[in-house]
């Protein structure tokens, strides 16, 4: 019997198609079960163990970590924007007035329902955003279009992204990202999880950054 078959076979069992399992079959499923049974589906870190394990795990992804007060918010977006020599910068409609910093010129997503279009947005330098939550044990960012986020495509083609994430927002575990981002799942949402910036390789295994999304990912973690 060819693999093909096999695996064709195992399909058509698994439909009830075509009889019950093998023995072998039975074994492989009873312990995937088992092992499913037994991952950790929670945490038991604090929030501040949380959100130093996301800055260290984040950090490994080349990702820029800023730790700021909720006070200094305005402060750091300042700081990120005029060091990086962003003059054009986008935003989603709901970006709170106190971010959106002077000095640069801001394009405005989504604001009375007029969305900007792929050139506006090639021609922006940066990028500014919150998130839907972001996971500590892989240093993920979770964007589900929701709240501070605005479209996906706001986010893939500037060059620098600068995405604020609360202290609160970070959860452990990926179970725990995947139950908080059900809601947003059941509405149609585009949920997108981010691990650093974008990065490719090429034939002979060079690193490439910034070939499907921003080049530089720099996160102020508020708290």
């Amino acid at each position: 019997m060819s693999s093909r078959e096999v695996v064709l076979r195992r399909v058509r069992q698994a439909l009830g198609r075509d009889g019950a399992p093998d023995a072998d079959d039975v074994v492989r499923g009873e312990a995937a079960v088992a092992a499913a049974a037994a991952y950790s589906r929670s945490g038991d870190l604090g929030p501040e163990a949380r959100a130093d394990l996301f800055a260290e795990r984040a950090g490994e992804y080349r990702v820029t970590i800023r730790r700021v007060a909720a006070a200094a918010v305005t402060e750091a977006i300042t700081a990120e924007l005029t060091d990086r020599g962003a003059r054009a910068v986008a935003a989603p409609a709901d970006l709170p007035e106190a971010w959106r910093v002077p000095g640069v010129r801001w394009e405005t997503d989504g604001r009375d329902g007029v969305l900007l279009g792929t050139e506006t947005l090639d021609g922006c330098d940066a990028v500014v955003t919150g998130c839907a939550l972001a996971i500590a044990e892989t240093g993920t960012i979770v964007f589900d279009a929701g709240a501070l986020q605005g479209r996906r495509l706001l986010t893939l083609l500037p060059d620098l992204h600068v995405c604020v994430v609360a202290q609160e927002q970070i959860v452990q575990t990926v179970p725990e990202a995947v139950a908080a981002s059900l809601a947003a799942a059941r509405k149609g949402a585009p949920i997108t999880w981010v691990s650093g910036p974008s990065a490719t390789s090429d034939i002979e295994l060079e690193r490439v950054e910034g070939v499907h999304g921003p080049r530089t990912l720099v996160v102020l973690l508020v708290g």
